[in-house]
């Protein structure tokens, strides 16, 4: 599975972005789409995943409120509404894909498969 980000760019605080992240190739047999993000000097930490089958998507607390993903399951591809952005959400966005039971959704080294990235980039 090859993944494709896109949607990110400089925004204002307070403004909104919406990034996409498109599945590709051949055996589309994951379980989980997740969202990461890394900011300069930091590791990469979890944003948003969704159950792709039944759809159950989980946040975490500092996007809560905030950041949407939903799923389009023809095309492949989730997305990651983000509202009331921060400076503190700035940070480049990864897609991946993996396997991983309900309670490591959070865990980075257990999705197999990455995006190359987006750039977000907030403004204060």
């Amino acid at each position: 599975v090859q993944l494709q980000a896109s949607g990110g760019g400089l925004v204002q605080a307070g403004e909104s972005l919406r990034l996409s992240c498109t599945a590709s190739g051949s055996n589309f047999n994951f379980v989980n789409m997740a969202w990461f993000r890394q900011a300069p000097g930091k590791e990469r930490a979890f944003v948003a995943a969704i159950r792709w089958n039944g759809g159950h998507v989980y946040y975490a607390d500092s996007v809560k409120g905030r950041f949407t993903m939903s799923r389009d399951k023809p095309k492949t591809t989730v997305y990651l509404q983000m509202n009331s952005l921060k400076p503190e959400d700035t940070a480049v966005y990864y897609c991946a894909v993996g396997n991983g039971i309900l309670s490591s959704l959070q865990n980075a080294g257990l999705y197999n498969n990455w995006g190359q990235g987006t750039l977000v980039t907030v403004s204060s």
